[in-house]
């Protein structure tokens, strides 16, 4: 028993070398992706504006075999954009699962029997997982491939298009630039969220393997749990078979001297074979009873012992059901928590976004309330006469309903000042926003006026 022990522990030494080799791996290939340089901006295309006056005469013409074009001149004086470098995905290496050193076979075959099954087992498990691994390794070359053939294709793009943008840029104005300028920051931001979203796939790909492997590991517990009880039922029964040989062995001994004496006492006195045959034969009832019951007490026990077995057996099963349905549940409730966390925090995050484009559409609108208000307050104003270039300033006051609660006229002219608080007056009651954050931003506004 103690043979069969050994393996076991080694066996678990080497899977958890395994696991800490993988998340090793696996923590180099996210910190060399987190720490890469990023993808660097195109450069920026410079124009220079040059008088008519300040270019040289014109030079007689050559007479040439091809015609090169104003178009073409200027395309060969933009700068090339400089191609991203684009890094190759890492590959993560997966160490291949040591072998298993076989244990001394023991005498006896059935037990070999189970131990050649047990390492054929285990050596299919190993290559499934290093199956697994190599097609994941290529998945991710593939995909690796694949991302930087298309990066090449958008870097040609992007150059030819920066060409001809080129060219279209010397007859266009400072709008053009603007826009240019706008397009450039857009693809440096587009470049950052890819390699974003890349760092964010492979930490998402690590935890998921990681899971993988905690299911495998704990599956391979299950199986050599199993096997270990199968083994030690059939070496219960090897054990009970040698001692009923034994047994016999020692039954059919004492039988044997038994009827030796008999015959031997035969020749000695054969006046004395009626008795000697009388007690003979009770002794022999006596011996047979008293064997007898000896070999029902070892069957009973033996029976006693192979029943204890398979309770035994049943309630360890009982116990590793129990344990596992416990730890299922617990993952469970930590990933139901976990959810629940996550769609509060989407929630918290979509009111707080819905809360800051509410607060732009009321300001927007009550932007667009004010300035009404101004309008109308300029048709309702009077301007005095004799005041042309006089300046007055107006800060107003409103109520929810529209009406004017307070103006304050700031003016030299007194008449200036007069005529602007009574336009302001005059065009109450003002039309207020439905929405109360807008109409609450509307109540207050401030207009300067010119008399012309």
């Amino acid at each position: 028993m103690k043979d069969l022990k050994k393996p076991q522990s080694k066996e678990k030494k080497i899977a958890l070398g395994f696991t800490l080799g993988v998340h090793v791996v696996a923590i180099t290939g996210l910190l060399f992706l987190g720490m890469s340089q990023p993808v660097e901006p195109p450069k920026q295309i410079k124009m220079v504006l040059v008088k008519p006056e300040d270019l040289l005469p014109p030079e007689p013409l050559e007479q040439t075999d091809s015609v090169e074009t104003a178009s073409e001149k200027v395309a060969q004086q933009v700068q090339q954009t400089a191609e991203p470098s684009v890094e190759p995905a890492p590959v993560i290496p997966v160490a291949t699962p040591t072998p298993v050193t076989p244990v001394k076979p023991e005498p006896n075959l059935a037990a070999q029997q189970a131990k050649a099954a047990a390492e054929k087992e285990k050596l299919v498990e190993a290559n499934k997982l290093k199956a697994q691994a190599d097609a994941a390794n290529k998945a991710k070359a593939d995909a690796a491939e694949k991302a930087k053939a298309d990066t090449t294709a958008k870097a040609k793009t992007d150059a030819n298009k920066a060409k001809a943008d080129a060219a279209n840029k010397a007859k266009a104005d400072a709008a053009a630039k603007a826009k240019t300028d706008a397009a450039n920051k857009a693809k440096a931001d587009a470049a950052v969220k890819a390699k974003t979203d890349a760092v964010n796939k492979a930490k998402a790909d690590a935890a998921e393997k990681a899971k993988a492997d905690t299911t495998a590991k704990a599956k391979t517990d299950a199986n050599k749990a199993k096997a270990d009880a199968a083994n030690k039922a059939k070496a219960d029964a090897a054990a009970k078979v040698k001692t009923d040989a034994a047994n016999k062995a020692k039954a059919d001994a004492a039988a044997k001297a038994k009827t030796d004496a008999a015959n031997k006492a035969k020749a000695d006195a054969a006046a004395k074979a009626k008795t000697d045959a009388a007690n003979k034969a009770k002794a022999d009832a006596a011996a047979k009873a008293k064997t007898d019951a000896a070999n029902k007490a070892k069957a009973d026990a033996a029976e006693k012992a192979k029943a204890d077995a398979a309770n035994k057996a049943k309630a360890d099963a009982a116990e590793k059901a129990k344990t596992d349905a416990a730890n299922k549940a617990k993952a469970d409730a930590a990933a139901k928590a976990q959810a629940a966390e996550d769609a509060k925090a989407s929630a918290a995050k979509q009111a707080a976004e819905e809360a800051a484009t509410k607060k732009a559409e009321s300001k927007k609108i009550a932007s667009t309330a004010k300035r009404d208000f101004e309008n109308k307050v300029r048709r309702a104003w009077d301007i005095p006469s004799g005041s042309s270039g006089q300046k007055a300033t107006a800060r107003v006051t409103l109520s929810d309903s529209g009406a004017v609660q307070s103006v304050i006229v700031n003016s030299s002219d007194p008449d200036m000042k007069a005529s602007v608080e009574a336009a302001v007056r005059a065009a109450a009651p003002y039309p207020m926003p439905s929405d109360p954050d807008a109409r609450r931003e509307a109540r207050t506004f401030t207009s300067s006026f010119t008399a012309k």
